[in-house]
């Protein structure tokens, strides 16, 4: 895990110096880059964070319904939730490139 943590991080640096070069004529584009950027990173940290979520509770959830069949509406609503990180980090990035 810490090997997946630290490829990852190498990667942005990587990508980082790629992404914040100046272009031929001296001026750096930093303003729009990092807009798309921002906005890139709050979507796909909130879309794996929601899908670990839905994962973790959507397996919780089966493994007690499997007991009791009872469960169903009261375990449906708790995996909705976790797809709603998913909905906010696509708003918070929607916001960041329109603002």
């Amino acid at each position: 895990m810490k090997r997946k943590v630290l490829l990852v991080f190498a990667l942005i640096l990587v990508l980082a110096a790629a992404v914040f070069a100046e272009d031929a004529s001296g001026e750096a584009q930093n303003s729009s880059i990092a807009k798309y950027l921002g906005a890139a990173v709050a979507v796909g940290l909130a879309c794996i964070a929601g899908g670990m979520a839905v994962g973790r509770i959507g397996a919780a959830a089966m493994g007690a319904m499997s007991e009791n069949p009872d469960l169903s509406g009261k375990a449906l609503p708790f995996v909705g939730l976790a797809e709603g990180i998913c909905l906010w980090g696509f708003l918070v990035g929607l916001l960041i490139l329109i603002l």
